[in-house]
């Protein structure tokens, strides 16, 4: 049988080779893994590896939400343009910032990807700028000249922002 933490371990790969695609469950818990639970429900709440945050374990459908560094890892394991929406280069920093991506502003998104999915936000250099949520199907997001294609979660400016301020409180 399993112990606790290799079954959470087996538990989160499958999910995450099931959400974003085969291989990004090794990628993402590549390295010291660490569950935090919940202290009310002590149900599994995040996810961290070698210290950082990779993803949250989103209560009300059971789904991982990727942070930026969980995106980085899952972006080094699936080929291009799998589960990616590029946008144009005049949108890059913005969206880096934080801000959601608007149809009118993707180039390219991966005609796989559906509503609620959670999708990786690159340039067209494929260097990523952001993690969130689409909210259009990728055919949607490359036909469509308005509204909301992404909300985005975070952005790699914002993180960047973030984790600078956070070095200097200490």
């Amino acid at each position: 049988m399993f112990t606790d933490e290799e079954y959470l371990r087996r538990k989160v790969r499958v999910l995450a080779d099931y959400l974003f695609g085969p291989g990004a469950g090794d990628v993402l818990l590549e390295g010291e893994v660490r569950f935090e639970f919940s202290r009310r429900t002590e149900r599994l709440r995040h996810i961290f590896v070698d210290g950082k945050l990779v993803a949250t374990f989103r209560a009300h459908d059971g789904m991982l939400a990727l942070t930026i560094e969980g995106a980085r890892r899952v972006k080094r394991a699936l080929p291009f343009p799998k589960l990616r929406v590029v946008v144009k280069e005049e949108a890059s920093r913005p969206v880096a910032e934080g801000r959601s991506v608007f149809a009118k502003h993707v180039l390219y998104a991966d005609p796989d990807i559906r509503p609620g999915m959670d999708v990786l936000v690159v340039d067209p250099n494929d260097n990523l700028l952001a993690v969130g949520r689409a909210v259009l199907s990728g055919e949607e997001m490359v036909t469509f000249n308005s509204g909301i294609a992404v909300k985005v979660r975070s952005g790699i400016l914002r993180e960047k922002a973030k984790s600078k301020g956070a070095e200097e409180a200490q």
